[in-house]
């Protein structure tokens, strides 16, 4: 095959930031994907409907004439009410609620410290059919950090879906063994975004030979059973499994300090990463239903109109990406990918 046409794909789980990385994320983003879900968690974290159209007015400033749609977000907190649910519910352009537990990733220290708490709220989203968007990991600092997505599934997220089986649930950026396994038993109102590194890395690229800054996101990197296992849900061509790159821009300096922020930036390449993937496992002809139908399925939208061209054709991703004095290093910066996004 020297290649590939697929309906031009969305990303499912997106950070365009603010501020200077704003303007360029949107730029490599709006080159690969037609939608994409985005992320709240803001240093002021998008609350309400009015702050998310305001949030998506200057996403679409940054993108100018493109026909790129952003899917915007709301940061869950436990003063959610009735009436800004039903707003949700009939916004066009709000399509979920995130969860963030207090400080496990970034921009999360407004998120949520007892989730029991906010059960509630879950009915309302149930009532009205807004998703819940989940950061699935653990806050208990007392818990290993590689198992953090496990027990919050024992502790939180089983009990979630059997109080509330009618609430559709994106169990975000899924890590584990037990997340794929946890996904594949729920019914069919829980899917699972999956992401390049999560099917590229484990824990050994980010640790072993010296620490690897640009490998750290959250959740962490696993062991390779958990990789292989994420693998196997992309490709198995369950409607559950869609694209979600997670996406995260850093400057260089906020990843190579003494304290590295948690992120990794995928936005310019990522389809091409994932054809690589699909291909590396004799199946590339899972790479659509993957990338540009099962979450638009999941999100109840239509399927996009425009198609990609991926074309058999080596190609190096850049050691960086300069915005302005500042820099960002890409995931897998340096290497040779088998595929080259060529539009037609």
């Amino acid at each position: 095959m020297t290649e590939l046409i697929i309906i031009k794909p969305d990303d499912m789980h997106l950070h365009l930031r603010e501020g200077d990385i704003l303007k360029h994320a949107c730029k490599d983003t709006e080159k690969q994907f037609a939608r994409a879900i985005v992320m709240p968690n803001l240093q002021a974290p998008i609350k309400s409907v009015d702050q998310a159209e305001k949030y998506y007015l200057d996403i679409k400033n940054n993108i100018g004439i493109s026909n790129f749609e952003p899917l915007m977000t709301l940061f869950f907190t436990d003063r959610l009410n009735s009436d800004e649910i039903k707003k949700v519910s009939d916004s066009s352009i709000v399509h979920g609620i995130k969860l963030y537990p207090s400080g496990v990733t970034t921009n999360s220290n407004n998120g949520i410290d007892s989730i029991e708490q906010c059960f509630n709220i879950f009915e309302l989203m149930q009532k009205h059919e807004v998703p819940l968007l989940i950061h699935g990991e653990s806050n208990d600092k007392s818990i290993d950090i590689f198992d953090r997505e496990k027990v919050f599934i024992d502790r939180h997220l089983s009990e979630i879906h059997n109080e509330f089986p009618d609430l559709r649930i994106v169990f975000e950026h899924i890590s584990t063994k037990e997340a794929v396994d946890f996904v594949i038993g729920a019914n069919n109102k829980v899917g699972a975004t999956i992401t390049p590194q999560h099917m590229l890395l484990d824990r050994n690229d980010l640790l072993s030979d010296g620490i690897k800054p640009h490998h750290y996101c959250l959740p962490i990197l696993k062991r390779t059973e958990d990789r292989l296992a994420i693998i196997e849900a992309a490709i198995s061509g369950s409607q559950k499994f869609f694209l979600g790159t997670d996406s995260a821009p850093h400057f260089r300096h906020q990843k190579e300090s003494s304290c590295g922020c948690a992120g990794i930036y995928s936005a310019a390449y990522a389809i091409e990463l994932y054809a690589s993937i699909f291909e590396s496992e004799n199946a590339l002809d899972k790479l659509e239903d993957f990338s540009s139908k099962f979450g638009a399925d999941f999100y109840k939208l239509p399927y996009n109109k425009k198609k990609i061209k991926l074309i058999k054709k080596e190609f190096q991703i850049p050691d960086k990406i300069n915005i302005g004095t500042e820099e960002i290093i890409p995931l897998f910066a340096g290497k040779t990918l088998p595929w080259e996004l060529s539009e037609i």
